[in-house]
Parts: structure tokens; C-alpha cells; sequence
């Protein structure tokens, strides 16, 4: 993966709608922005129970976006990232409804997960409440097969995602297909989407336990062999992150959203700069995705809250979440936890921009430590329009992550790019990808009371970012043979180094 800013984006939401519009935006007014693309799921379907996460043929692209020949012509511009969804599939699969009709005759027999098929002992109550749940309820969902077969089906997500048994010889048949088919097209890079609840096992938590990092290991070593990078997709724990990062290619900091927000909110920046002296380094930094900003990546543990703090206290996160509803007038609660469907029970489902109260200055000063944290930095496009919350789209749909999914047309795209802080973001992006102190070594380090200085050295190229958290003011000091700038944010960039 270069180091230069990646963007995430789904590809029907970004002006126009298809693969080919995608490819002219990015060699159009976005020429020089992005070293890379990932491309949300872009398989058949894009319109699911999961906007695209409950994919029917994963190895199929939507036929309104375009083909593999336009992954492949997409992939030669720039590199790319696409999802394998390695938990579950769509109960209108090929697959599952062959099973269902079929039963054991079924090629897909053993496929899926059932019940039975995890606790053929039956489950105690303590197996039960041992599993832990990024949603309410139990994972399981009554189901009549085709065949008029009831069975209690493993449905970590939704009831139209059924899970897979990644360990079984049909698992993993179908989820080396899927590589082999995105390996073929040109995709440099893949994402494992809820891998961390792929495993499961009688009497345990059922994520990320050893038995999951081994399924990691194997999985991303087979991902190597057809010239695959692996990125980790796990929301939990802040000290689970860094076990995680020590055994796979990279990881998502999580914990960074939220702890920028922290930092400008609260106007000090030591939960920040204790993150940043143990954080791993082999990251892709995020203020946002298509899913909400987490808040359990910087919170205690939740399975022992006492005994494991987390990077802020209870009652400055709970404060931080409050801020964030009423910089967004109550929108974001709205689309939060009970609030909406497809509940989150760890996130805030808002726009970032929003979260800060739709405050240019401070929106650019979070995206300015976002780039100069170590990693690779990868901006969703939502977040590169400086985008603010759907409502509309939320209140049709119902899904509390709807808000933060516009769907931009061709135009949209082209006015938002005329707005004066989205220029200077992108102004920032293609400064951050071409100066070369990002390649050198990395300091962190307070400056008096709210103060936060990140700084770059590669030889006698520097460049270093000034904050003052209290007065949400910034200033980028650069400098390499023969060229010394400073830059205030918000201001015009004044070149290139």
C-alpha cells in the first residue's frame, strides 16, 4: 500500500454511479489526490440488507456499476482495495438457497452455521451469555427451509446474513474463490470484514479468540500467495488492537476518530499523545467510514471495566458522545443505537464534519493529525466533501448508518469540490502525498497547556504540525533543500515543498 491518502467510497454513491464514472473522477478533478481506492462492496447485490455487505455472488459485480473489466482498467490507474465479507452471505445466495431446498445433497451442505452445528451438545445459559455481541439479542435466527426444514441459523448481523463455517472444506472452497476472482482482476489489497466473528466455539466469547488469530494467519497467508496485502477490520478494545496489529499485515486505528474529537473538544491533548506512543504503526489512520465513529476503541473493556480502563474515562467519553449529539442538534441521536435499525451498540452514527459542529477550521485541523499520524491515511468520501448528515436518507431507510451515506451525484460532487474548506482538504491530501518527510522518523509531543505538536524528518526534508486544541488554531511548518513555508490551516496552501 503507498504511502499516500487512500479513499473508501462506494462506488454508486460518488458522482455518477459506475465503475467508469468512478475512474473519471479520479483522473479528473481528483487527479493527484488518492494513491488508492477501496471499493465498498461492489458485488451482486449492492442494494441488500447491508448496503452491499450481504452479498447474493461475491465473485459477481453488480451490473449497474459495470464488470471486472472495469475493476481491471480502474486497478491499472490506481490501486485497489475491495471487502471480503469472510463472516456471512445472503440468505438469497445461490448457495443457501440451494441448501434449503436440498439439505445434504447440497454442494453447499455444511456451508453454513447452525446452532447445532456449534453446540451439537446443546448450549448452557453461560455458553450462551459467554458470546459476545456487537448488537442485542442473541446471534441465531428461526428459519424455514425450503425443504420445510426449521433450523436456528447463526446470523451474527442481520437475519438475511447467514454465517458461514469458514473451517469447513465448502468454506473454505467458497472464500478462496472469492480471492482467486479479485486477485484475477488486478485488486492489490483486501479488507476482511467482521473476520473477528468468523470463528466460533462452544463455552466462548466466539470473537477474536486464538483459534480466530490462526484462522487470520492462514487466511492472509493464502491472500500473500495470489500477491494479496491483508487489512484487519476489528472494532474492540484498544490493547485488543495493538495484539491484532503484532500478527497481521495492517489494522484500522479505530481509536483515532474519537480521540481527535476528544482532543478538540476537551482542548488537551494527553489521552491522544498516550495512544500515539503505544499505537501500532502498520495502520490505515480513518476519521470516518461507512460504519458510525466508534467509541468502545478508546472506552474500558467491556468484558472487565474495572480492571481494564480505557484511553479515557467513563465520564469524558459519555460527555463526548453528548457533544457530538448536540453539535449535530440531535441528528446523530437520532440515527444512534435504539434510535434506528442495524443497531451499533459501540458507535455514533454521524458525519465527522458534523460531529464537529460543522466547523471548517476545526474539521481541517482533525484531517491535518490525521495525516501526519503514522500509517496510511484513508479518507471516506463522505468525509472528503465534507459531507453533512442524510436525513432524508435516514428517515426512508431507517438505518442508522444511512446517515452517513449520501448518495452524491456528478454534480453534487463538482459543487461541493468549489467549497472552500473541501479545497483545502484537498489541497492538504495532495501536499501530504508528495512531500517526502512523511517516509523519515516521527515525534509527538505536547506544547504547553493544549498544545500538540506531530513532526517529520526524513533528512533535510521536515514537516511539522502545531496545534493549539483550545483555540482550534493550526499551522503546518515545512521544509526541504532550499524551501521553508508555513502553512495556517485554512488558509490557501503556499506550494509544494
Amino acid at each position: 500500500m503507498k504511502n499516500q491518502v487512500q479513499l473508501i467510497t462506494y462506488v454508486d454513491r460518488l458522482g455518477g454511479g459506475t465503475l467508469a464514472d468512478l475512474r473519471e473522477l479520479l483522473a479528473g478533478p481528483l487527479a493527484g489526490v488518492f494513491g488508492g481506492v477501496h471499493l465498498l462492496p461492489f458485488f451482486h447485490r449492492i442494494d441488500g440488507a447491508d448496503a452491499g455487505f450481504d452479498p447474493i455472488d461475491h465473485t459477481q459485480v453488480d451490473a449497474r456499476l459495470g464488470g471486472w473489466d472495469d475493476v481491471a482498467a480502474l486497478a491499472r490507474e490506481v490501486d485497489v482495495m475491495a471487502d471480503v465479507i469472510v463472516n456471512h452471505m445472503s440468505s438469497e445466495s445461490p448457495q443457501f438457497l440451494d441448501w434449503s431446498a436440498r439439505g445434504a445433497a447440497s454442494p453447499s451442505d455444511g456451508l453454513f452455521l447452525s446452532f447445532d452445528s456449534v453446540f451439537p451438545q446443546g448450549a448452557s445459559e453461560a455458553d450462551l451469555l459467554a458470546i459476545y455481541r456487537p448488537r442485542p439479542g442473541l446471534p441465531f435466527t428461526v428459519t424455514t427451509l425450503a425443504d420445510g426444514r426449521r433450523r436456528l441459523l447463526w446470523t451474527t448481523f442481520t437475519p438475511q446474513q447467514i454465517d458461514i463455517a469458514v473451517a469447513h472444506p465448502a468454506g473454505r472452497a467458497y472464500l478462496d474463490s472469492i480471492l482467486q476472482r479479485l486477485a484475477a482482476s488486478g485488486v492489490t489489497q483486501v479488507r476482511l470484514d467482521a473476520v473477528g466473528y468468523a470463528i466460533k466455539k462452544p463455552g466462548a466469547s466466539c470473537f477474536m479468540m486464538p483459534e480466530t488469530f490462526d484462522f487470520i494467519d492462514a487466511f492472509a497467508a493464502r491472500a500473500r500467495e495470489l500477491g494479496l496485502e491483508v487489512l484487519v477490520e476489528i472494532h474492540s478494545y484498544y490493547r485488543k488492537q495493538i495484539e491484532i496489529a503484532a500478527k497481521v499485515d495492517r489494522v484500522y486505528d479505530f481509536a483515532l476518530p474519537p480521540l481527535v474529537l476528544h482532543a478538540l473538544t476537551f482542548g488537551r491533548s494527553e489521552p491522544l499523545l498516550a495512544w500515539l506512543a503505544q499505537r501500532p504503526t502498520n495502520a490505515v489512520t480513518v476519521l470516518d467510514t461507512h460504519d458510525g465513529i466508534g467509541i468502545i476503541d478508546i472506552g474500558a473493556d467491556a468484558a472487565d471495566r474495572a480492571g481494564r480502563p480505557g484511553l479515557v474515562p467513563p465520564a469524558e467519553l459519555d460527555r463526548l458522545v453528548e457533544t457530538i449529539h448536540a453539535n449535530s442538534h440531535g441528528q446523530s441521536r437520532r440515527a444512534t443505537g435504539a434510535a434506528a435499525s442495524n443497531l451499533d451498540l459501540y458507535q455514533v452514527n454521524c458525519t465527522f464534519y458534523d460531529a464537529l459542529g460543522r466547523d471548517d477550521r476545526a474539521y481541517l485541523i482533525a484531517r491535518a493529525i490525521q495525516f501526519f499520524v503514522p500509517g496510511v491515511p484513508q479518507v471516506y468520501y463522505v468525509g472528503l466533501l465534507a459531507g453533512e448528515n442524510d436525513m432524508e436518507l435516514l428517515a426512508r431507510s431507517g438505518v442508522g448508518r444511512d446517515i452517513n451515506r449520501h448518495h452524491y451525484s456528478r454534480a453534487e460532487v463538482l459543487a461541493a469540490l468549489q467549497r472552500p474548506v473541501v479545497q483545502r482538504l484537498v489541497e492538504l491530501m495532495r501536499w501530504r502525498n508528495t512531500h517526502a518527510a512523511f517516509g523519515g522518523r516521527f515525534e509527538a509531543r505536547a506544547a504547553g497547556e493544549g498544545g500538540l505538536v506531530l513532526a517529520w524528518t526524513a533528512g533535510a526534508h521536515r514537516a511539522e504540525l502545531a496545534v493549539d486544541l483550545s483555540a482550534r488554531q493550526a499551522r503546518i511548518t515545512f521544509a526541504g533543500p532550499g524551501v521553508e513555508a508555513q502553512w495556517a490551516l485554512g488558509d490557501a496552501a503556499p506550494g509544494h515543498p
